[in-house]
Parts: C-alpha cells; sequence; structure tokens
C-alpha cells in the first residue's frame, strides 16, 4: 500500500509538472521577438533585341514599420516565410521599355533591427515611416546589362525585435517588477509569489489628465551571469537597449534566487545589476 501511495504521488507529481511546462511554453510561444524570413528581389525582364527594348527591372521586396503588428502574426499569416517580388515585364512591340515587377512588402512591428543571416546589420524600424531596403530586385536586359537580364537578390533575414518605452523595469526575479506595472498602468501582468513570473516582456501605459502617455516595459527578471547568455540573458538584456530609462526594482529584504545561490542584499543586488548591465553592453 505504501509502494501504491509513493507511485501515485509521483505520477501526479509530473503530470503536473508537465502541465506546467505546456502553460509556459503556450504564453511563451505567444510571444516572438525573432523571425528569419527569406526574401528574394525579382529578376529583371528580357530585351528586344530588334528594337532596342529595354525590359522592366525587377520589384524589390522590403520591411516596413506598422503600429499593431507583431512577429507572432507576420508568421501566422506568412507560415512559408517566404518573400520574392514581381518579375520585371519585358521588352514588347506594343511596350519597348517593359514595366518594372510588382514590390513586395513585409509589414513589422516598429523597434525591429535587421540583419543579414551571418549577423551583418542591414538596418532598423525606428517609427512609422521607416523600411528597409531587404533585397533588390535584378535590372532588365538592355545594353547597361549586355544584353541579360540580372536575377533579383536573394537573401535570409532576421527580424530581432527589442521594446521601445520610455521605462523600463529592471530586476531579478519575483523583486515586485509586475505588480509595480499593474498599479500604475492598465496593463494586466500574470503576478505570483515564485520566480520567473514574468517569461515575456510586459508593455503597460501611464495615462495622465492632460493626455500625456508614460510606456512602461516590465522585463523578464534577470539572473547572475545574464551578460554571458546564462538563463537567456540576450534574450531578455536586448530590450533594454530601446529604453530610455532604467527603474530598478529591488526587494528591500534581500534576494536570494534557490537554496544554491548566495543572498544578496538590497545593495548588493543593485551592485549586482549594475554590473549585468556593464558588462553586457561590453
Amino acid at each position: 500500500t505504501l509502494f501504491r501511495s509513493q507511485d501515485w504521488m509521483l505520477q501526479t507529481l509530473l503530470s503536473t509538472m508537465v502541465g506546467c511546462s505546456r502553460t509556459l511554453l503556450r504564453k511563451y510561444g505567444n510571444f516572438i521577438d525573432n523571425l528569419r524570413l527569406y526574401a528574394k528581389g525579382g529578376t529583371g525582364g528580357m530585351w528586344l533585341p530588334r528594337l532596342g527594348g529595354e525590359g522592366g527591372k525587377g520589384g524589390d521586396v522590403w520591411v516596413v514599420a506598422k503600429e499593431g503588428v507583431t512577429l507572432k502574426g507576420v508568421k501566422d499569416k506568412y507560415p512559408h516565410k517566404r518573400f520574392v517580388a514581381g518579375v520585371g515585364a519585358n521588352s514588347s512591340i506594343r511596350a519597348l521599355k517593359g514595366d518594372r515587377g510588382e514590390d513586395c512588402f513585409v509589414e513589422a512591428p516598429i523597434g525591429i533591427s535587421i540583419t543579414s543571416d551571418d549577423g551583418e546589420p542591414i538596418g532598423e524600424l525606428n517609427s512609422v515611416t521607416d523600411r528597409i531596403l531587404a533585397a533588390r530586385g535584378g535590372h532588365g536586359g538592355s545594353f547597361r546589362t549586355n544584353f541579360i537580364p540580372s536575377k533579383g537578390q536573394t537573401k535570409i533575414i532576421c527580424l530581432d525585435l527589442k521594446l521601445i518605452a520610455d521605462i523600463g523595469l529592471v530586476g531579478f526575479p519575483n523583486a515586485g517588477k509586475s505588480s509595480l506595472l499593474s498599479k500604475v498602468s492598465h496593463a494586466k501582468p500574470e503576478i505570483a509569489n515564485y520566480a520567473f513570473t514574468t517569461v515575456k516582456p510586459e508593455l503597460g501605459k501611464i495615462m495622465y489628465e492632460d493626455y500625456k502617455q508614460v510606456s512602461v516595459a516590465d522585463l523578464p527578471g534577470l539572473i547572475e551571469g545574464a551578460h554571458s547568455n546564462r538563463g537567456m540573458g540576450h534574450k531578455f538584456l536586448k530590450h533594454i537597449e530601446r529604453t530610455k530609462q532604467l527603474l530598478f526594482v529591488v526587494d528591500v529584504f534581500g534576494f536570494q534566487l534557490s537554496t544554491k545561490t548566495p543572498f544578496r542584499t538590497a545593495f548588493e543586488t543593485i551592485q549586482l545589476l549594475i554590473k549585468e548591465l556593464e558588462l553586457y553592453k561590453e
């Protein structure tokens, strides 16, 4: 009877742990802060040799900033993550100069950094009017191209989202960042009495009577060694780069992540947070 009871308790514990893991995965799965896309510019059109016609230029692929767009929305709308611009029209008797191929536009959230697959910076989208050329279309066939149309550029690009906020709440796990955000804004972050409650950045706005707004970002809790990417440190720290001011949230009674880690006083906690940010910047 004792063994059966122990087996039952073990099975219950395992099923609870699996359920919690699935719940955490679903929560984090609703927020995507990086996306890898295939972009291909259109091929140029053929020229008409006997009349000296010129083929149309291939279309370009642009990444355009737009409010209300999320990377998860882009991924859901375009599951294949392929963006190909239109081919330039061939030269003909009716139109010696072929029409330009249709451009392809990829809508992305504000705060995106765009890099090539090997990490080379391409550009950033910091406001609604911004747009970045991701893949250029090829030239149409003409005398300048030795009568041969060129293919458009083919690139793998990476969209990396960094939150833009007026104030970023920074602290170790379970310091009270989510509680503070829920009190000063209309945001509804999850609040619980255990570490790593916040698994994705939460953004709230403080509204004033004169209609001014201040955006506040609750960033997931850091741990010692976050600057060296411990505990997905870089994934969380990168959002600090787009925050105008940082507000440290510290438990006045000190902090201890687990029984295996040392206890830190409030003053030591502030020193460690500053150290992590300085080392990450380096």
